[in-house]
């Protein structure tokens, strides 16, 4: 059954209404003091789910007689009309002129302070947008302004018992293999391009200078050639068949083939398609590698080989260290989730599944393949994300719960911290980027995840953490 709850809310002051307003047309001044005594606001709370709730506002009408004036009194000491002087055109003029502007922002005005006193009574903070029910209100003077608002809170529930809890971690540890393999990868990278004695063909490890075009019913394609073009061979960094034909031509010497692109090929209107790619080999070259000596270190900005190890070894470390701790807390966070049960508010739900959607193009991107390659729609792929989105929204909503108990919040300089972070990867501009994030609704989001982190921090410092022996793990690419 839906709960309801009806309240009378002595309002409180958010700036003064009591103005001297002239209002008649013989010039004389109309003194008006509405007491805030005198003006009241009443709500209904229905609690349309667990998760969302419904919230009927009446306005007195003096509240709004109140807003109306001191809209006007705003105006009256901003704008300038010919044949008064600023500050001195009579209340009426101003309304009459701009009445449409002065009436959406007190009504804007008088429902956003409703809006912020509901919140602080209930003591809920949205994790939706609020919509108006059955739309936006009409504000008349002599007339109450009724409406209805709607949105989404947090569930409430028991939190589970997490102080003690015992957790494993693995220890961090760094092979002096993984250490030698950064380092042969700056030699790489410092590399100088010789020519390899002999008139080929290129094999893989070697690099082949090449002129290349594409054909197409004897018409070259735009944009698919180049001239004096390195290509390293055997680093994928071609389609296989294109690679294949480069291995067959000798040093000087001219070839084509047939080279048909992958279906999820990123650029549609060549996926799938057979094209003749025409080749010509201008040079075939290998990597005459640097020593391993303190003037490899210094080309990097270390003093030398034994600085320079170490401090591979350090990032290693730390970034192990940091996803070893990440993987406890993830198993910390199962267990915890497994002991409650709460509804989720559908909205959080939805924009965590768009977040994975967007991750997963990005992935797809950096592999030159497109989302549609899926050969799925938004729809369905949302649809398949769903259950993911629903568990990392599940851990949110009880690591918030546990940010709540403990007291914690988040300043303006961490949000802006994260933003900052995120503008130096992406060579954004900040401030066009916290816009469009406050814009978005986005800025809630992103302050919601720092304090969901700082609440795992809390957690963790609060377990008993044993340390035990790594397990065999895939090789990954941190670090590189």
């Amino acid at each position: 059954m839906r709960a309801l709850c009806r309240v009378i809310i002595q309002r409180t002051a958010v700036r003064p209404w009591s103005r001297v307003v002239s209002g008649s047309s013989r010039g004389a001044a109309e003194k008006r003091d509405f007491s805030l005594k005198e003006r009241l606001v009443e709500y209904t709370v229905e609690d349309l789910s667990p998760v969302k709730k419904k919230v009927a506002i009446t306005t007195d009408p003096k509240e709004v007689e109140a807003a109306i004036m001191g809209a006007v009194a705003l105006y009256k000491t901003s704008v300038q009309i010919d044949g008064f002087r600023k500050g001195k055109v009579p209340a009426s003029v101003i309304e009459q002129r701009f009445r449409d502007r002065i009436y959406e922002e007190a009504r804007q005005d008088l429902v956003n302070v409703h809006i912020n006193e509901v919140m602080s009574k209930l003591d809920v903070t949205p994790v939706s947008g609020i919509s108006m029910v059955d739309g936006e209100p009409v504000m008349e003077r002599g007339k109450g302004m009724n409406y209805s608002i709607e949105f989404e809170v947090l569930p409430t529930f028991d939190l589970p018992p997490y102080e003690g809890m015992e957790v494993e971690q693995e220890k961090t540890v760094v092979d002096d293999a993984e250490v030698e393999e950064v380092v042969e990868r700056i030699r790489r990278d410092r590399s100088k391009l010789v020519p390899v004695d002999g008139d080929g063909p290129a094999v893989d490890g070697q690099v082949a200078n090449i002129d290349f075009c594409a054909y197409q019913n004897g018409k070259p394609l735009e944009g698919i050639k180049a001239e004096g073009f390195d290509l390293a061979l055997g680093e994928k960094q071609a389609l296989e068949d294109f690679e294949k034909l480069v291995k067959t031509i000798k040093l000087g010497g001219e070839a084509e083939g047939d080279i048909t692109f992958p279906q999820d090929f990123l650029a549609k209107d060549l996926a799938g398609k057979t094209v003749t790619m025409k080749v010509k080999v201008h040079a075939i070259k290998e990597r005459q590698l640097p020593a391993v000596d303190d003037e490899l270190a210094k080309a990097v900005g270390v003093e030398n080989v034994e600085k320079l190890k170490a401090g591979i070894r350090e990032s290693y470390r730390s970034s192990r260290y940091n996803l070893n701790k990440g993987s406890a807390q993830k198993s910390m966070l199962d267990k915890l989730v497994k002991m409650v049960e709460f509804e989720l508010p559908p909205s959080m739900v939805d924009v965590q599944a768009r977040t994975l959607l967007a991750d997963m193009r990005a992935r797809l991107e950096r592999q030159g393949k497109s989302l549609d390659s899926l050969g799925k729609s938004e729809e369905e792929l949302l649809k398949e994300v769903r259950p993911q989105a629903e568990e990392i929204t599940r851990m949110q909503v009880l690591l918030l719960a546990i940010a709540k108990k403990e007291g914690l919040e988040v300043s303006e300089q961490e949000v802006n911290a994260q933003l900052y972070q995120l503008c130096m990867r992406s060579g954004e501009d900040f401030k066009q980027v916290r816009e469009a994030y406050e814009k978005s609704g986005m800025i809630f989001t992103l302050r919601d995840r720092i304090l969901a982190d700082k609440a795992m921090d809390a957690v963790y410092a609060k377990a008993q953490v044993k340390e035990v022996e790594p397990k065999p793990a895939e090789k990954t690419e941190e670090n590189n």
